[in-house]
Parts: structure tokens; sequence; C-alpha cells
């Protein structure tokens, strides 16, 4: 394993990069409230002259995410773009959709966080309850703090028997919740696989998400940019894979994790990241 460095903040690392590209549950909040000092993080890291795109897993587009941001608390201005997997799988819909043409709409099972619907609004999609009337499977978030994984497989099952794509535009495996860490939508889609149906997952640590960043960014040097993120095997092995320099932060779904299971974990994903920022703090 590379050696990794400890900064006590992100303002240690403003010297050796020109841009950030930063995930937002774990490390910029909880999904309820920022973190301490992550606002002001922010703040200062955009007057510090640098270019900072927010990366997300979230199966929501990127606008509502945003606006979510500016709920909670962060500032509008403190970062140049916003980027989630939602919003790559919403595009991708578009364009095969118009494909099809006067075509009979898509029969689509969504499977989202809180009945939001921004993964499908706009699309000719006919949303329906039972995976039985299914032609695709839309994944975009997972309620794994309300029911156990026996409701989803319930609701698949009819489809995967008919092997009908199941499109997962939140691939993270573990989510933050108010009664603690549950089950996430790469998680199910993980289940939907195991029984035999094709699954597209979209967002990290998949190539494409992090070329379509770089392409907003400008295509800035490599070396230069550098990926925060909470998730090992999201955003540190997604970041390293795509050949940047990547910063493990110690809040989100490492908080309670010693640092022997974090090394376990490196070893697992075979990813280790090049800094640690105990918090997004500046």
């Amino acid at each position: 394993m590379h050696n990794i460095r400890t900064s006590r903040g992100i303002q240690d690392l403003v010297d050796l990069f020109d841009c950030f590209i930063v995930d937002q549950f774990g490390v910029l909040h909880d999904g309820m409230r920022p973190y301490p000092g992550a606002v002001d993080a922010l703040v200062m890291l955009k007057q510090a002259g640098k270019t900072i795109l927010v990366l997300s897993n979230s199966g929501r587009r990127s606008a509502p995410n945003e606006q979510r941001l500016l709920r909670l608390g962060f500032q509008i201005g403190s970062w140049d773009y916003f980027l989630s997997s939602g919003e790559i799988a919403w595009q991708r819909l578009d364009t095969l959709l118009r494909e099809r043409g006067g075509a009979e709409p898509l029969k689509c099972l969504l499977m989202a966080r809180g009945g939001d619907r921004s993964a499908v609004e706009g699309l000719p999609l006919q949303i329906v309850d039972s995976g039985a009337d299914a032609d695709i499977v839309l994944l975009s978030g997972s309620m794994g703090d309300r029911f156990d994984m026996d409701h989803y497989r319930r609701l698949l099952e009819p489809a995967a028997a008919r092997k009908v794509t199941c499109i997962c535009t939140n691939p993270d495996k573990i989510m933050l919740t108010e009664v603690g860490p549950r089950f996430g939508a790469g998680r199910i889609a993980e289940v939907y696989a195991e029984m035999g149906a094709p699954v597209i997952r979209i967002g990290k640590p998949f190539p494409e998400i992090y070329q379509i960043a770089m392409e907003m960014l400008g295509r800035p040097r490599a070396i230069r940019t550098a990926c925060v993120g909470d998730s090992i095997e999201h955003d540190i092995a997604g970041g390293r894979r795509a050949g940047l320099p990547t910063v493990l932060v110690g809040t989100g779904i490492l908080g309670a994790l010693s640092h022997a299971e974090k090394a376990d974990l490196f070893r697992r994903h075979g990813a280790a990241p090049d800094y640690f920022l105990p918090a997004f703090v500046w």
C-alpha cells in the first residue's frame, strides 16, 4: 500500500490542485444537515480560485440536488458544476426514447426514494407498480430504512424472470439515513443481478461519469485534479481508475470504522487514497 498523507483540512491541498471533484453525501452533508465546517470549507476553496465540481451517485437529476444543497445551507456560487449519475441516466434515456420515435411508451418500474420522480420527469415513460408489467426497471434510490430486502425481491422477481433490464442510477451500496446506514440502491441492483437479470450501472466508480466530469471541467490536467469522497469502493477506487489523485474523508460511511477496518477495505477494493482528511473542513 502506498503512503497516505494525512492533512488537517482542505487548505493543506490548495497549492497542489486546481480542480476538486467533491462527493456530497458523507463529505458535505449526511442528507439532513451539513457537516460542521463543510459550508465554510467549500466557500473558502472557491475563494482560493479553485474550480469545484460536485459529483454524486444520486439517482436524482443535477438540478434537484443543487436545490437540496441550498436548502441545507450551502452558499450559491460555492461550486461551479454539479453532476449526478441520475442526470447522466436521464440524458441517456431521453436520447434512447427519442430514437424510438412514435413507439408505445416504455412501461417503467421506478424504484426511488421518498416518491421522487425527478429521474423520469419529462420522459415518455408509463410508470407501473409491478415488475410483471415493466419493460424497464429504473432504480434511482433505496428505501432501505423502511423496507427490508425481501420487499424488493418480491417486487423485482417478476421482472427478473423476464430478463427485464435494470438501469441503476445510484450504485452506492450503503446509504446514510436518520436511523443509521442502510442498504442502498447499488445493493438492490446486486440482488437483481443475482436473480440472473441484466443491470446497467451509472455513476461512481465507473469510468463514464469521470469522463463527463472532466469534460465539464474543461479537461484539466489529471495530476492537478483531486477526487474527494468518503467511499473507498466508489470515490477512491473510481478516482484512481480515472487516473486522478484521491482524498478520503473520514466522515460518512467510514465514520465508525477503525484504522484496521479501513485498511481492510483498501485491500479489498485495491484502492488506497493519496490523502486523508478527518473531515471536509478548511
